[in-house]
């Protein structure tokens, strides 16, 4: 990723309380390939995701999902405290989020009907979850 990039997500992260850490891990891209169709490397991204998040709370990012406003993702995010497992939040890669793993998700969410950069995307994720937080801390950071 671009140094801005782990600039702002860094800004964010750190911002986080430790009961609410937000880790960001890549998982390897599957090479495209002459053969390889977007459904296999998608299947096979997808089988990566899911060795990875185990049996966390997931969540696919699709335009396709709901979208909340950010009081919507607060309270969200109180009952994602009350779980007691992790949550992991997948970004697809270029050629998206496989089927399956879409049907596997606990929520679909909608960041927006555009497609987006990946990049961006993990920028606009952490300062959401940011705002979320210091909206449920009633921090000024969110002003409604």
């Amino acid at each position: 990723m671009p140094g801005w990039v782990e600039t702002a997500c860094t800004d964010f992260t750190k911002r986080m309380p430790r009961e609410l850490s937000v880790e960001i891990i890549d998982i390897k891209p599957e090479k495209r390939a002459a053969g390889n169709s977007t459904e296999n490397i998608q299947l096979i991204e997808a089988k990566r995701i899911l060795e990875a998040t185990g049996r966390d709370y997931l969540i696919a990012c699709d335009e396709r999902g709901q979208e909340v406003t950010t009081l919507q993702l607060a309270d969200k995010m109180k009952t994602w405290q009350t779980l007691g497992r992790d949550v992991s939040i997948v970004i697809g890669g270029a050629d998206g989020i496989h089927s399956s793993l879409k049907q596997q998700a606990d929520w679909l969410w909608g960041l927006s009907k555009l497609t987006l950069p990946h990049a961006f995307v993990r920028v606009l994720l952490t300062e959401q979850l940011y705002r979320a937080h210091s909206v449920i801390q009633n921090h000024p950071y969110h002003r409604e």
